[in-house]
């Protein structure tokens, strides 16, 4: 996880935006997601801060499979945000069969749902993220499984790929020099270089990068999800290319919304001086 940029940060979810909390340890004292990193100081079941040895944790008997992966909508302020929690502890969160599967399986049943607009994943284990890949189940599968199963952890994991996407985020020359060293990073050195985009200090609760993530989500809320959907695009698709190819594929994008009701709603509500209220349509 060190040298991986964003970890589990994005997922394919359609309409929905993604953001990532509660975080893989980097190193000493901090913990790191796709977005940002919590510094622990020490509350009840977390490892104090650094240079303090952690207590060892036990983790008691496996959980049964379906309850891996919690699906959970959230209600209110917060309607359109569904928090997916990782909870596989006896494995530290690692990416097994059944993970992956359950993921998919969630991910694909919120690209249809238009009521969803935020997706944020988090691990319900306290001091772990992710572990990376279930290197005990890879050690047992046939090579013959190893390809495909790496191919649908793609499909619905689509920030790994570090030896592609390192580069592109931190620049070649520092990418080589993290990847051939399998240097582990805090949260301060992986905000430095560009890998997440805030570090905080952690709560007595333990789940500040989740309510980071949280606010992170309202904000995403009443923006509207047409316009939201094609700057998605616009941006992970310009970034593959050069810049005036880039500015096309804007272009591109912004005519899709030229004739949808959203972008009316939005120019009414300017000139009524009121907050828009946009439907996606």
């Amino acid at each position: 996880m060190a040298a991986a940029p964003g970890a589990l940060g994005a997922l394919q979810a359609g309409r929905g935006r993604l953001v990532a909390a509660c975080c893989a340890r980097l190193g000493p004292g901090w913990r790191l997601s796709g977005l940002w990193a919590a510094r622990r100081v020490g509350p009840p079941g977390w490892a104090p801060a650094a240079g303090v040895p952690a207590p060892r944790r036990g983790y008691g008997s496996e959980v049964k499979t379906e309850d891996e992966l919690r699906v959970r909508h959230l209600e209110e302020e917060n309607r359109g945000i569904v928090v997916l929690g990782i909870n596989r502890a006896y494995g530290k969160n690692s990416l097994s069969k059944n993970l992956i599967k359950m993921l998919s399986k969630a991910v694909d049943a919120l690209k249809s749902d238009k009521k969803v607009r935020t997706i944020i994943i988090r691990s319900e284990v306290p001091g772990i993220f992710c572990a990376g890949a279930d290197l005990k189940e890879r050690a047992k599968m046939p090579s013959s499984e190893v390809g495909p199963f790496v191919s649908k952890i793609r499909a619905v994991i689509n920030d790994i790929g570090g030896t592609q996407r390192l580069p592109r985020a931190i620049g070649m020359s520092l990418a080589k020099e993290l990847i051939f060293s399998a240097r582990v990073l805090d949260g301060q050195e992986a905000k430095a270089v560009g890998l997440i985009s805030h570090v905080l200090e952690q709560n007595q609760e333990g789940d500040a990068a989740y309510q980071k993530a949280l606010d992170l989500a309202r904000e995403f809320l009443p923006q509207g999800p047409v316009a939201m959907r094609v700057a998605k695009l616009a941006i992970n698709q310009g970034m593959e290319v050069d810049l005036v190819t880039g500015l096309a594929i804007e272009e591109a994008c912004y005519a899709q919304t030229i004739s949808t009701k959203d972008r009316l709603e939005g120019l009414l509500a300017f000139k009524e001086k009121r907050p828009p209220r946009y439907k996606g349509e």
